[in-house]
């Protein structure tokens, strides 16, 4: 993807044709070998990473934005006699962004009218940069013409520019390399997909054998054809067709979870449990528990009194190091019992239910900061009361 997108577009083609040591990341362009003069009047060779506007694999610079900043690996460059070039001094985050990539210092050096590209932008940083040390070596230089392979792998269909332009790219990546389960495609599950869609996980396993309905549509995300219901499309395949011009790891199964097939969730790395049949739940649980596979149960109930609807919301969070809360916060008797098993679902409630469930799997997964681990989530709409319990202090 990444050569693609520098054969493509003029500015990043000619940086590299001119010898940069240019390479396309996570919707960085990051250009190596950059030669500097440090405090000790050392040279040194940092980096230099900007942030990519891309869209449908078309690079444009943003003229008369922030956007002319620009980022640098390395230690702050100086002028020949080791004093600091500090009118482009803007800030020193220290960001991790990859693994082999960190953000030390960035920089603002906006001319008059802007730069019209991004080559007119890194040429111009070289330069400013670069200049003492070609003036104690004429024989450094920033233009090596070493060619990096830009070839880039990505669970998704295009680059996700949304995490490039918060510089989250590298807590982002914690939720790479994950196998995610949802059982059931109701009005939660659903939700939940749409949210997993759009981070790295590199599965996405959706389990459902029911159709989708014309009334799935008014308690799921986006808005289907009415062509959808002529036929009788399995809910897995129809988000299939949806998320897969999104995700690449999307993976279909039109079947219930039952004890003949539960083995198929063992080697998950995370499963949302989305389904109002307690027997089956229980089963599922407490094939999980034995196996040390951590889940999410959501459950909501919507009732009619005195013609309004009142509304409750439950997430419980199980991990192999808390379990104990299962028997007193999951209903898992009949489903007569179950407060959670009225048939009325509610769009907005059904999103809400499934951004607690996403939340919470991305703390359990380290991409939000939490003080404290909480494992059950209740919601009320009668009294707007939201309770966290079942702590499990880390």
């Amino acid at each position: 993807m990444s050569q693609k997108l520098i054969a493509h577009n003029k500015d990043l083609k000619r940086l590299m044709d001119e010898g940069y040591e240019i390479e396309l990341k996570g919707g960085y362009l990051i250009a190596h070998h950059i030669p500097y003069v440090n405090k000790s009047k050392d040279i040194k060779y940092g980096k230099l990473i900007v942030a990519l506007n891309i869209n449908n694999d078309t690079v444009t610079y943003q003229k008369h934005c922030s956007k002319h900043v620009i980022n640098f690996m390395g230690e702050y460059p100086c002028y020949q006699d080791g004093s600091e070039i500090s009118a482009i001094r803007l800030s020193s985050p220290n960001t991790p962004l990859f693994d082999d990539i960190i953000i030390n210092f960035s920089f603002s050096n906006k001319p008059k009218n802007d730069y019209n590209d991004y080559y007119e932008q890194m040429v111009r940083y070289i330069e400013i940069i670069s200049t003492p040390a070609m003036s104690l070596d004429k024989n450094v230089t920033a233009r090596t013409f070493k060619v990096i392979n830009n070839e880039e792998s990505s669970i998704f269909q295009y680059i996700d520019s949304n995490a490039t332009r918060a510089n989250i790219w590298n807590i982002n990546n914690k939720l790479s390399n994950q196998k995610i389960a949802i059982i059931g495609l109701g009005g939660t599950g659903s939700y939940i997909l749409d949210l997993i869609a759009k981070t790295p996980v590199s599965e996405i396993n959706l389990y459902d054998d029911d159709n989708f309905c014309q009334h799935n549509a008014f308690r799921a995300p986006g808005a289907p054809t009415k062509a959808i219901f002529d036929g009788t499309q399995k809910k897995v395949n129809y988000f299939l067709s949806i998320y897969s011009n999104m995700h690449n790891g999307i993976k279909p199964h039109a079947e219930k979870i039952t004890k003949d097939n539960v083995y198929q969730l063992f080697n998950m790395s995370f499963v949302f449990v989305c389904i109002d049949n307690d027997a089956a739940r229980a089963m599922i649980i407490k094939e999980l528990q034995q196996n040390n596979v951590p889940l999410i149960d959501v459950g909501m109930g919507v009732q009619t009194v005195d013609n309004f609807l009142i509304g409750s919301l439950r997430v419980t969070l199980v991990t192999p190091e808390k379990r104990d809360h299962i028997d007193r916060r999951i209903p898992m008797g009949n489903n007569e019992d179950n407060e959670y098993a009225t048939n009325i679902q509610i769009a907005d409630l059904n999103a809400l239910n499934a951004n607690i469930a996403v939340i919470e799997w991305k703390k359990y997964s380290g991409f939000y900061h939490a003080i404290k681990r909480f494992h059950n989530f209740t919601y009320s709409t009668n009294d707007s009361n939201f309770v966290a319990d079942e702590i499990f202090d880390t």
